[in-house]
């Protein structure tokens, strides 16, 4: 239910949104992570029916248990008031994740905007290259993204992913501030 307000919401609000970002901006507020906020921000974690086990392990406060518990709310308004009451009681708690996703769709993932803006810019994939130093225990990896052969960005992290979206933030940085063909349309973008 929370997935088809949200969609028919932005379809509404945002109709000059393209496609793919709605489903983003759909995916980010229809999230475990959203989901278990509101639930926490409504306090739903002191009123859930837990087993011993599960309330002696923190279970109240797990992300995993809020979501689902937030979802079990919106669907018991539903069946209770209908498609109305969902849609108001939807609208009222997630208008802020919603609107806030809208605003920066896919903003965090910086792997995900270098590849659109590189297929862009140069009809090309950024390619990774991967190293790492340290004791496994304490292992740094390093990361480097290049297009076309050239080098637009380097990161490092705790985890192969981290340092891969060290290096595409780098790269997207770099990219911001050059002036380079774009494939498409034979003019130059900023």
């Amino acid at each position: 239910m929370l997935g088809v307000i949200v969609t028919d919401h932005l379809f509404t609000t945002h109709p000059e949104m393209p496609e793919g970002l709605l489903a983003k901006v759909r995916s980010a507020v229809v999230s475990e992570p959203t989901l278990a906020k509101v639930a926490s921000e409504l306090g739903v974690g002191p009123a859930l029916r837990l087993g011993k086990g599960e309330d002696a392990s923190g279970g109240r406060s797990k992300a995993s248990i809020l979501s689902d518990a937030m979802e079990a709310v919106i669907g018991a308004v539903y069946v209770d008031g209908g498609i109305d009451a969902a849609r108001e009681v939807v609208l009222a708690l997630f208008e802020a994740p919603i609107e806030a996703a809208a605003e920066e769709p896919g903003d965090g993932d910086f792997k995900s905007q270098l590849q659109e803006l590189t297929a862009r810019r140069f009809s090309a994939a950024p390619v990774y290259e991967l190293g790492a130093e340290g004791p496994d225990h304490e292992k740094r990896f390093f990361a480097r993204v290049s297009v076309d052969g050239n080098v637009i960005g380097e990161g490092e992290g705790r985890s192969k992913k981290g340092a891969e979206q060290a290096a595409a933030h780098a790269a997207l940085e770099h990219l911001a501030t050059v002036t380079v063909p774009n494939h498409e349309s034979g003019q130059h973008n900023a």
